[in-house]
């Protein structure tokens, strides 16, 4: 083999001022250096601007941060070129709408505070970080870094590479709460009845798993899509009129076994509550005693639970959920049961919970003002409270005992009673509070004394008797 210039070879350029022979095209193992003609370094000058500059581009991937955490997203780019800009972008709307959050410019920046030059300069690889101290629900979403670096040939063209990252931002519910469906509602006696409690957890994102729990053990439920029917807007149904209510007894005949009939029957004793109050006074007052015996339709089983789960956005970026819990409602076992609401959710080191117990209105507390009632004057007869906590709701139903109520009525609902200008023919009269909810129900009594009248037989009410029938 011949080559133009003695012991050189032309077959292997290397971008050095020298070219070396290889051993294999020589006779003798010296490598003899060879000078690099003109042309081969236009050559050599043409090949390198001919290649764009080396640049890449890539985010570190970050796990889902919670709600408060400081964030840093961290942009490392590769080049063998100069750097012209480096732009972050946070990206909504889908992507249609860019916002810049951070820029450096080359031509009119020299800080390089920003980035981090952690290899050996060679390398030419770089960090650019940009930190959220305090992260929120809405700076979820997609962020993207753009590298500029100017071209070899040219510093008029610029090079561009950029690389996203998903910044999924959680936050732990802020409320979870268990209410009853469809309340206040009536105690019925004469069908079953469905039941649904309703827990409604709020603030979380992303969905939380909510389950429901009895006397603090799971409960197994069917999973419903759709709520069965009826659920969610069965209407309250109507109880026939108390005092046709066959099983509601009169004490004094109950152990006879005699149901009462078509209006309030009396007894010689006061109605359980009011005697201790009302002290050695004795007359007549009507009491309605319930039976606690339930109809054939109430089974002392275990009940077939029904759970639906669903979930909808919050304008704020969150979601609320929402979890009912139905199922035919068993006074005789359901009564004092402890249900609890419990929600798991990544952003939560342990499970949130909210309970409520299942009682029926026991010992109604009434207060009436004012306490001396006049002739004329306004009287609000009002329930303040039970004996025991009361779940769920329960409503309220006011008459008066053997006659309508003032205004002409047969029944007022709700927890108070308000009578104008009562008149004096309003002395004694007797009002009955039906307390109730699904669990159960209770009456109470309370009379009514109009001071400024006379008794009966024509003479003032002696103060003594007054403070009994009414204490204050």
């Amino acid at each position: 083999m011949h080559y133009p210039h003695v012991g050189c070879s032309q077959q292997h350029l290397l971008p050095t001022a020298e070219l070396l022979i290889p051993q294999n095209h020589l006779r003798t193992s010296t490598l003899t250096p060879c000078p690099i003609l003109p042309w081969q370094l236009t050559s050599l000058l043409l090949l390198f601007l001919t290649f764009p500059a080396y640049l890449t581009v890539s985010i570190e991937p970050l796990p889902p941060v919670v709600v408060g955490d400081a964030v840093t997203l961290k942009c490392n780019f590769k080049t063998d070129g100069k750097m012209r800009e480096i732009v972050w972008y946070r990206v909504t709307d889908g992507g249609t709408i860019k916002q810049k959050i951070f820029t450096f410019d080359a031509m009119f920046s020299t800080n390089f505070s920003h980035m981090e030059n952690y290899r050996k300069r060679e390398d030419l690889v770089y960090q650019s970080t940009v930190r959220l101290p305090e992260v929120r629900i809405s700076d979820n979403g997609p962020y993207e870094c753009h590298v500029g670096i100017y071209d070899r040939a040219t510093r008029e063209k610029v090079v561009l590479a950029s690389g996203n990252i998903f910044l999924n931002v959680m936050a732990p519910p802020t409320s979870i709460s268990v209410l009853a469906a469809d309340t206040p509602a009536p105690f019925s006696r004469y069908q079953a009845q469905n039941f649904t409690l309703v827990c409604v957890v709020s603030g979380g994102k992303p969905a939380p798993l909510v389950y429901f729990k009895r006397d603090g053990e799971p409960i197994e439920a069917t999973p419903l899509p759709e709520p069965p029917a009826g659920t969610g807007s069965w209407a309250p149904r109507n109880l026939l009129h108390r005092d046709l209510d066959d099983t509601k007894v009169p004490k004094s005949l109950a152990a006879e076994g005699e149901v009462g009939g078509g209006r309030p029957l009396a007894t010689a004793d006061p109605p359980r509550g009011l005697a201790a109050e009302r002290g050695p006074v004795t007359e007549t007052i009507p009491e309605t005693v319930v039976s606690r015996e339930f109809p054939r339709w109430v089974h002392v089983a275990e009940p077939i639970y029904y759970f639906r789960h669903t979930h909808a956005p919050v304008s704020d970026g969150t979601v609320e959920a929402r979890a009912t819990l139905t199922w035919t409602l068993n006074p005789q076992i359901d009564n004092e049961a402890l249900f609890s609401c419990e929600v798991k959710h990544p952003a939560l080191s342990m499970p949130m919970q909210s309970e409520v117990t299942l009682v029926a209105p026991k010992g109604p507390k009434i207060t009436m003002t004012p306490t001396r009632a006049r002739v004329g004057d306004t009287v609000r007869i009002l329930v303040q409270g039970f004996q025991n906590e009361v779940f769920p709701e329960p409503l309220f139903t006011w008459t008066r005992v053997g006659s309508r109520l003032l205004d002409g009525s047969a029944e007022h609902d709700g927890k108070e009673l308000v009578l104008e200008r009562v008149p004096a023919e309003l002395n004694g009269s007797m009002y009955r509070c039906t307390a109730q909810n699904p669990l159960g129900s209770t009456d109470t009594h309370t009379r009514l004394i109009v001071f400024g009248t006379t008794a009966p037989w024509g003479s003032p009410l002696p103060p003594q008797i007054l403070t009994d029938l009414f204490p204050h």
